[in-house]
């Protein structure tokens, strides 16, 4: 009995070994979370592992670019609470893509409409699950989470005189999303900044296809390019901000297409 309780805990330890050695690799080349940063009024809140972007819309309200990782919303609190703001202040939460990390909160603000692209709606509601190496092996379940409002690639949402405009990057889900809102380009989980400051695609562990994901990543920034349209930072969900205009995305398209 003892020698096949030992033979058990072994096969448990080297299933942890292999699962954890490829998600450590995949997470250690990226840059840690920022926290605190704040471009042209848009402000970066670290939420564990994640961040999330806090859009004023005007005196007494916000729009949210993500729920975060924690159900009960603490650091999304703590900001509306310096703001001098409840969670009814909250209108909107644009989702980037279904993963947990991504919409926690989201039952702490009932009150907000919340909206993602109608190919993602799925994941989001748990309707559906996602397909990478490790996320395809997550139990699919209803979240409770409702997409008051799906979104259209190219579409633009305007909350009063706020502007945020939707782009469909599948890759890292079936119906990622980035949006741009006052010249801040969030992209989710398409990419990452490398340890060195570069743009790297998502990781392939958590992903549903990595080369989908860096066509996204190139045809986003031919788009962006073609069309002039004015970048002043780049977020990455797990991996900070960028300063430095679209030049990082840049730089990556150069050398993925």
């Amino acid at each position: 009995m003892k020698r096949a309780l030992k033979i058990a805990a072994l096969v448990v330890v080297v299933i942890v070994i292999i699962v954890a050695i490829p998600i450590a690799s995949a997470l250690l080349g990226r840059k840690s979370p920022d926290d605190g940063v704040e471009v042209n009024g848009i402000r970066i809140v670290k939420d564990g592992i994640v961040t999330v972007g806090v859009v004023p819309i005007s005196e007494n309200t916000v729009a949210l670019i993500d729920a975060g990782n924690d159900k009960a919303g603490k650091a999304i609190m703590t900001e509306l609470s310096r703001r001098k703001l409840d969670r009814d202040a909250v209108t909107a939460i644009f989702i980037t893509h279904g993963h947990p990390d991504h919409s926690a909160a989201i039952a702490m603000i009932p009150k907000a409409e919340v909206m993602s692209p109608e190919r993602e709606a799925p994941l989001v509601e748990g309707r559906e699950g996602s397909h990478g190496p490790l996320t395809r092996l997550f139990p699919v379940s209803p979240t409770g989470v409702k997409v008051s409002r799906p979104l259209r690639d190219g579409e633009t949402v305007a909350l009063g005189q706020t502007q945020i405009r939707v782009f469909a990057v599948p890759g890292h889900t079936a119906g990622s999303a980035a949006y741009l809102v006052n010249e801040v380009l969030f992209l989710g989980d398409a990419a990452d900044i490398g340890r060195s400051g570069d743009v790297q695609g998502s990781p392939w562990i958590f992903s549903d296809s990595q080369s989908d994901d860096r066509a996204s990543l190139v045809a986003l920034e031919k788009r962006l390019s073609a069309e002039a349209v004015p970048v002043k930072a780049i977020v990455f969900a797990h991996s900070g901000v960028l300063t430095n205009g679209l030049a990082p995305l840049n730089a990556y398209a150069q050398k993925n297409q």
